[in-house]
């Protein structure tokens, strides 16, 4: 059936601002407790208004704000859209205010404009969505643990011994219990892993390229949703920033070809990291790099390149069911 209603969400903590259209301009407007209940009850009292199988729903990325409407609207099949805010905001050009009955008018009429080339959201499955949450709770400690040790570290040359011997008894039976906590979710990750026959051999695949490990790869298939929401290298290497673009206009404008800033930090400093490890470990990655860089190329140049390599090869790997082969013989040659 023709959708016919766009409705735009903007979601915060306690409530959501939401505006109703069918045309981009006339808007019903409301606010809501962002609770199981009162969410029901809103959706109970639109569709004696409109036909729920005639709507589209549009609301920016919340994080765990969002999960609540989320759920009711995948439980009960009503198409849904989750759009980053800054893509949203760049479609409206020059627009003056803000405030969150503004931003619901906005993805309404967001909705409405594009319409034709809307993608709906829908959930991962859940096993994905128990390793996205255990993988997101392993950051945080390591963080918290680096936050701990650095300074301690860094304050050798600067603090006085007895003083600093001091800070470091203070923080080590914290420092202890969160590398406790590390292992402890290492040893869940594993598990789950391996009761999960999809995700153990995307794994097993992609950890074959040299430069990939365990935590790099699990955040490839999570970001891709196992290679199916992403499903092209090209693609990819745009989402982690690491896919150059040209940066020029007519001939006044000539700058240098460049990779973007928007792009998914996590993934993009783990493939960093593989790349300066596999550039000295890996011979043929090693000879590579030092062939770039005796031709005169940059560092990071180089490093991006590398970086590249690492994506082309894990989806090589996973989209041919195949471990990495160092000694590959083409086929044509």
């Amino acid at each position: 059936m023709e959708t016919v209603y766009f409705l735009g969400i903007d979601i915060s903590k306690k409530t959501f601002n939401a505006a109703l259209t069918c045309d981009g301009q006339n808007m019903h407007e409301m606010e809501i407790r962002n609770t199981a209940q009162e969410i029901r009850a809103f959706f109970a009292g639109l569709k004696t208004k409109v036909r729920l199988s005639q709507l589209i729903v549009c609301m920016e990325h919340t994080g765990i704000y969002g999960l609540p409407i989320l759920d009711y609207l995948v439980k009960y099949n009503i198409k849904v859209c989750v759009v980053p805010g800054l893509q949203i905001k760049q479609s409206q050009g020059m627009t003056r205010g803000k405030n969150d009955k503004v931003d619901a008018r906005r993805i309404a009429q967001y909705a409405f404009k594009n319409r034709n080339e809307l993608v709906y959201w829908a959930p991962q499955r859940p096993m994905l969505q128990k390793l996205k949450a255990l993988l997101i709770l392993r950051e945080r400690l390591i963080k918290t643990k680096n936050q701990l040790e650095v300074p301690i570290s860094e304050s050798k040359s600067y603090v006085h011994k007895e003083l600093r011997k001091n800070v470091a008894k203070r923080c080590a039976s914290s420092i202890a219990a969160i590398k406790k906590d590390i292992k402890s979710v290492d040893q869940d990750i594993k598990k789950l892993i391996k009761e999960d026959q999809q995700v153990q051999q995307q794994m097993k695949w992609a950890t074959s390229v040299p430069g990939v490990g365990n935590v790099t790869a699990l955040n490839v298939i999570l970001a891709t949703d196992e290679f199916k929401r992403i499903s092209t290298v090209k693609k990819f290497a745009c989402y982690t920033g690491v896919a150059p673009f040209e940066h020029r206009s007519g001939s006044s404008i000539r700058g240098k070809t460049r990779v973007s800033k928007m792009a998914n930090m996590r993934i993009k400093t783990l493939l960093t990291l593989g790349s300066m490890s596999v550039v000295q470990s890996n011979p043929e990655l090693k000879l590579y790099f030092e062939r770039k860089i005796s031709q005169g190329k940059n560092y990071w140049s180089v490093i991006n390149a590398v970086r590249n390599k690492l994506i082309s090869r894990i989806f090589a790997c996973v989209q041919q069911q195949k471990v990495y082969q160092n000694n590959y013989a083409n086929a044509l040659a």
